[in-house]
């Protein structure tokens, strides 16, 4: 079994494990490079656990792709929250970005939805990203935390890739979600690493309160059960300008022993592979596997 779990984010639904694969393998191993190490991944060494097409709906003739969503698909609640948290980060790093009234942050209406879509299109976060892709974004978060089956079936697929032989867990994305429940639900594991990349889970009352295991409560704050054995390193990475990984800093949910660390990825803040080309990135990993 293969010493490296990949775990892939949202909008990933229209690819698959091969492909990301061949994606990730070469960017896992620029890392590598740029920590100076001499470990070098193979393709038996990485596994990738797949889930996206669990979000991808049934092809119909003369219809592919994502459905064509509007604003007036944006869901009450969560996905309006969401969206609009996700406004007021890309306003705070994107001087382009018009910043959401006072208002907007706290009350979801209609109107804020459009707005909070159109400012977000002309972000350099979401640059070139559709409307549509935007809400079946937001919609993938949403039917992971909330859905019952799927929960159960995007969870699976990652428990099911992490063996005796798995020493790290790489996730990005919506993928860190699941790889942390993953983990928890397999007491026992002999992962040494887990890296986190553009990770959501500091979000306190949109994903934290959400995670299962629940997070402990200590002084009437939320704390998120560690995720395996006192030996496991867990290190997060965030680019400042990355909207997704709203709270950059993961300590104050899940304790000191995480070790967090702004990164620089240019334009493509959210980018995987910028993530995994990263020096700090490569060190945890090899780290990991040593």
């Amino acid at each position: 079994m293969a010493r490296v779990v990949a775990v892939h984010g949202i909008g990933k639904q229209t690819l698959g494990e091969d492909t990301l694969r061949k994606q990730w393998l070469p960017a896992l191993n620029d890392g590598l490079t740029r920590a100076d190490r001499a470990e070098r991944l193979s393709e038996s060494d990485v596994a990738v656990a797949f889930y996206g097409d669990l979000f991808r709906p049934d092809g119909e003739f003369l219809a592919a792709g994502d459905p064509p969503y509007t604003a007036a698909d944006v869901a009450e609640g969560f996905e309006q929250h969401l969206l609009l948290a996700w406004w007021k980060a890309a306003a705070a790093s994107d001087p382009a970005v018009v910043p959401p009234d006072a208002d907007d942050t706290l009350v979801a209406t209609p109107q804020s939805v459009q707005a909070a879509l159109r400012a977000l299109s002309g972000s350099r976060f979401f640059a070139g990203v559709a409307l549509r892709a935007m809400v079946f974004d937001l919609k993938q978060v949403h039917h992971y935390l909330t859905d019952p089956d799927l929960h159960a079936k995007a969870l699976a697929r990652v428990v099911d890739q992490i063996s005796a032989d798995t020493r790290v867990v790489v996730a990005h994305s919506l993928g860190s979600v699941i790889a942390y429940e993953a983990l928890c639900a397999r007491p026992g594991h002999q992962v040494r690493a887990l890296v986190t990349l553009g990770s959501p889970l500091g979000i306190e009352n949109l994903i934290l309160h959400r995670l299962r295991p629940a997070p402990l409560t200590f002084g009437g704050k939320a704390q998120g059960v560690w995720p395996g054995s006192e030996q496991l390193a867990w290190t997060n990475l965030a680019d400042q300008g990355d909207v997704v990984a709203l709270v950059k800093d993961l300590r104050p949910a899940f304790g000191d022993r995480v070790a967090c660390a702004v990164v620089h990825n240019g334009a493509h803040a959210h980018d995987a592979s910028a993530y995994l080309t990263d020096k700090l990135c490569g060190q945890a990993i090899a780290d990991g596997l040593a």
